[in-house]
C-alpha cells in the first residue's frame, strides 16, 4: 500500500497555516494569475469567487467596475431541522386543478410525511412559466442531468458539505464499514408509485448485480477490490455494507459516478430504480420469450438493450422517476421537453411544492455558434452550459437590450482544455514509447505558449499553468504547482527531445520516428459543439508544437458519443478536454486518474481497477500508486484524507499525465447568462462536477418574477 511518504517527493511550496480568516485573491486581470492573500474577516470561499467574479467582469473591455459589483453571497439551503418542515402545503394552480378533478391525491400525499425542504436564494417564488434555454444534441444528456440531479444524497451549494436528497438521513457505523440510509416516508414515483427500500433493492439485486445488465461493476461500490453488498432494513431503510472501512461511500454517493436514478439508469446504474414499471422488461419477472418478443417489436437485438432504453429517462418518456420535471419530448428531437412532476418530494420553507416553473423547453442548437448567437439574442431564460467566454464582450453590449444579466462563476480545476496522453495506447509502439515517457510529455508541455492560449480563448482571464487544482481547493499543493513545468521553454523542451533520440528531421523541420517509418505524427482527437472550442485551442497547440519543437500534431474533432466509445476502446493517443473534478480527487477521480473505461489517461488500466482485476490491464508505476492513495483516502474520515489527496494529485500534475493550458476561470460552465425576470439564481455558485452545476443552485426553486 502506498502512502504519501513514499511516493511523490516534488515541493510544490507551502500553503500550510492558512486559517479560515484568510481569503485568496485571484488576480486574473491580463498578466496575472497568481494568488495572493488578503487576511479578511469573511469566509475564504465566498470572498475568492466574489472577487474572482469581480475581477473577471472588470477586466472585460466593455465593463464598468460599478457594473460587476452586484454580487450577492446568498445561495439555496436544504433544511434538515425537523421543527422548520412545514406543517401544511401548497401547489401549482394546475395540480389543485387536477386535485379538484379527482385526477390527483391531495398535495400533502404527494410530497410525504418527509418532504425535503428548501430555503429559497432569495423569495418564495411564483409558479408558471416555460424556462427556455438550448442543447446540442443526443449526447448533451447532462444538460438536463444537471437541472434533475436525483442522487440519493447531494452537496450544499458550496460544494463543501454533503446533506440529503433522495434519502432522508445516513449513518456511518462498524468502523466505517456500513453506511445506512434512512429514505423519506410516503415520497413518490412521478406516476404515484411509492418509492420504498425495494426500488434499491430491485437495483442492486436486480440490475446491478445481473452479469448482462452491468458485466463490469462499479469502482465506487468497491474498497479495497472487495465490492459491497445491500441489505434491505425495513420499508424505509437500507444499509449498504463492505468488508473494509469505507467512509468516502457517503461523498461518492452525492456524486456524478453514482449519480441517480435519471443521471445513471440508461447504464443500469444509480442506486435505485422504478421496480414496479421495470419488472416487465426484465426476464426475472417476465419470461424471457415475453422480454425478447418486446425487444424485437421494439427493434433492439436483445433484452438488455431493450431495458436500459427503457430505463433512459432522456428518452423514455413513460418512465417513472422522482425529479422536480419529467421528460416529455425525448432528448432525440429537437426541442427536449420536460415537465413538472406532481409527485416530486420538495418544498420550500412556505410549503409551496415545487418546482415553481412549470415546464423547461430546450432547443437543439447545430452547434456552439448558434446557441450562442441565440443567447445572445435573449432567445434563453438561463443558459450557462455552452456559453463561450470568448463572447462576453459581446452578452455585455446587448445586455441591456436582452434584457439579461451576465455573471461569471469560478471553478478550481486546473485546466479547461487538457491534453489527456493516454498511458494505455498500444496500437503504434513508437507513438506509445513517446506518450508514455515523462520527460516527452514534459518537452510538450515546455513547448506549449499558454499565454497565446490565454489572450486568444480565455480574453486573457485564465490562468495558465499546469493541472494542479487552485488555491480555493482544499487540495491545493502550493504556489509553485501551476506552473510546474508548464512555462513556455523552449531550449529546455528541445533539449529533452534531443535526449530521448528526437533528433532526426525532414525537410520541414519535422522529427521523424525512430522505426524509419518517416515524420512523427501525434493523434490529437477534440469534440465539437462542447463548452468551449476545443478544437481551436488544438489546432493553436498544434501549430506551437510545430513551430517550437518540430512535433506534428494531427487534429481531429469528433462527435462526443463518438469520442466516448473510442475513448473506451482505447483508441485515442491524445483527447482534449476539462480536468473538472479534480479539485477533489476523491469525489471525481475520473479525469486525475487510471479510475475507470472512461477516463483518458488509461481507459484499459480503468477497468483493470474498476473491475477489481477481471478485465482490462494492470496499471504499473505511479498510476497504482494514485489508484493505492485513492482506496487509502477512502477508508478515512474526511479530515484525514486531505494529505492523501495532495499526493494523489502531485502524482498527476509531476507525471504530466494531463497536460494544462488554462484554468481556474468561468469559460467552462462558468459564464451564466441570467434573465433579468428569472429569479433565484445565485449571483455566486460553486463550479463543481460532483456539484453538478448548476444543480448545486437547486434549479426546482427558480421562478419567473412576472
Amino acid at each position: 500500500m502506498a502512502s504519501p511518504s513514499d511516493t511523490c517527493a516534488i515541493d510544490f511550496g507551502t500553503s500550510e497555516g492558512i486559517d479560515e480568516g484568510t481569503v485568496f485573491l485571484m488576480d486574473t486581470t491580463r498578466n496575472g494569475g497568481q494568488a495572493w492573500l488578503a487576511h479578511t474577516g469573511i469566509g475564504r470561499r465566498a470572498m475568492l469567487q466574489a472577487s474572482a467574479s469581480l475581477a473577471v467582469a472588470a477586466s472585460v473591455g466593455s465593463v464598468s467596475l460599478a457594473s460587476a459589483q452586484s454580487y450577492s453571497d446568498a445561495v439555496p439551503m436544504v433544511i434538515t431541522d425537523p421543527a422548520r418542515v412545514p406543517a401544511a402545503f401548497k401547489e401549482a394552480p394546475d395540480l389543485a386543478a387536477q386535485v379538484a378533478a379527482g385526477k390527483l391525491p391531495a398535495v400533502a400525499d404527494r410530497v410525504g410525511k418527509d418532504p425535503l425542504v428548501i430555503q429559497p436564494t432569495r423569495d418564495i417564488g411564483r409558479y408558471g412559466g416555460t424556462w427556455r434555454a438550448g442543447f446540442t444534441g443526443p449526447a448533451d444528456n447532462q444538460n438536463i442531468q444537471r437541472l434533475c440531479h436525483d442522487h440519493l444524497l447531494y452537496w450544499d451549494a458550496t460544494v463543501t458539505k454533503v446533506i440529503p436528497n433522495v434519502a432522508k438521513a445516513w449513518e456511518i457505523s462498524n468502523g466505517g464499514k456500513t453506511i445506512t440510509f434512512t429514505l423519506r416516508r410516503g415520497m413518490k414515483w412521478s406516476n404515484g408509485d411509492s418509492f420504498t427500500a425495494d426500488d434499491i433493492m430491485f437495483w442492486f439485486e436486480d440490475m446491478y448485480s445481473n452479469d448482462e445488465l452491468n458485466p463490469s461493476k462499479a469502482a465506487w461500490m468497491a474498497i479495497n477490490g472487495k465490492q459491497g453488498i445491500v441489505e434491505k432494513i425495513d420499508e424505509v431503510t437500507v444499509a449498504f455494507k463492505f468488508e473494509s472501512p469505507y467512509y468516502g461511500f457517503v461523498e461518492e454517493v452525492a456524486c456524478l459516478g453514482a449519480g441517480g436514478h435519471f443521471t445513471n439508469g440508461a447504464n443500469a446504474m444509480g442506486i435505485y430504480a422504478p421496480s414496479k414499471y421495470l419488472k416487465q422488461f426484465h426476464p426475472k419477472y417476465t419470461s424471457a420469450e415475453e422480454v425478447d418478443k418486446k425487444a424485437k417489436e421494439a427493434k433492439f437485438d436483445n433484452w438488455v438493450l431493450f431495458f436500459k432504453n427503457r430505463n433512459n429517462a432522456n428518452l423514455n418518456i413513460e418512465l417513472p422517476v422522482v425529479t422536480a420535471w419529467r421528460v416529455t419530448s425525448p432528448i432525440n428531437t429537437p426541442v427536449l421537453g420536460l415537465e413538472r412532476n406532481p409527485f416530486y418530494f420538495g418544498v420550500d420553507t412556505e410549503g409551496n411544492q415545487l418546482p415553481y416553473i412549470d415546464k423547461i423547453q430546450m432547443t437543439l442548437a447545430e452547434n456552439l455558434e448558434v446557441l450562442n448567437l441565440r443567447a445572445i439574442a435573449a432567445e434563453y431564460d438561463f443558459q450557462v452550459r455552452h456559453i463561450d467566454l470568448a463572447k462576453v464582450p459581446v452578452y455585455k453590449e446587448n445586455e441591456a437590450r436582452g434584457n439579461y444579466t451576465v455573471k461569471f462563476w469560478l471553478w478550481q480545476h486546473g485546466t479547461d482544455a487538457g491534453f489527456f496522453m493516454n498511458q494505455d495506447f498500444d496500437a503504434d509502439p513508437e507513438n506509445r514509447q513517446w506518450i508514455t515517457s515523462k520527460d516527452f510529455r514534459n518537452a510538450l508541455s515546455l513547448g506549449m505558449d499558454r499565454d497565446q492560449l490565454n489572450e486568444a480563448f480565455w480574453l486573457g482571464l485564465g490562468d495558465p499553468g499546469s493541472s494542479a487544482p487552485g488555491p480555493a481547493s482544499a487540495f491545493y499543493l502550493g504556489p509553485d504547482s501551476r506552473k510546474f513545468n508548464s512555462v513556455l521553454d523552449v531550449t529546455k523542451a528541445n533539449e529533452l527531445l534531443d535526449k530521448l533520440g528526437l533528433t532526426k528531421r525532414d525537410a520541414q523541420g519535422f522529427r521523424q520516428r525512430l522505426d524509419g517509418k518517416g515524420r512523427l505524427q501525434l493523434e490529437v482527437t477534440t469534440v465539437g459543439a462542447a463548452f468551449i472550442n476545443y478544437t481551436g485551442i488544438a489546432q493553436m497547440v498544434s501549430e506551437q508544437w510545430a513551430r517550437n519543437l518540430g512535433i506534428k500534431a494531427n487534429v481531429t474533432e469528433v462527435e462526443r458519443s463518438l469520442m466516448s466509445t473510442r475513448l473506451a476502446n482505447n483508441e485515442l493517443q491524445i483527447r482534449v478536454w476539462s480536468n473538472d473534478g479534480t479539485d477533489n480527487p476523491f469525489t471525481y477521480p475520473f479525469h486525475g486518474l487510471a479510475y475507470a473505461s472512461d477516463s483518458a489517461i488509461g481507459p484499459n488500466s480503468g477497468k483493470w481497477w474498476q473491475s477489481g482485476g477481471k478485465i482490462g490491464t494492470k496499471p504499473e508505476g505511479d498510476l497504482m500508486k494514485q489508484l493505492e492513495l485513492l482506496n487509502e483516502g477512502k477508508g478515512k474520515p474526511a479530515d484525514e484524507r486531505v494529505a492523501i489527496g495532495k499526493e494523489i494529485l502531485r502524482l498527476m500534475v509531476d507525471n504530466n499525465w494531463v497536460i494544462g493550458t488554462v484554468g481556474i476561470s468561468p469559460a467552462v460552465l462558468g459564464v451564466a447568462i441570467i434573465g433579468n425576470n428569472f429569479g433565484n439564481v445565485p449571483d455566486l455558485v460553486t463550479g463543481s462536477t460532483p456539484g453538478q452545476t448548476p444543480g448545486n443552485a437547486r434549479p426546482e426553486q427558480f421562478y419567473f418574477k412576472t
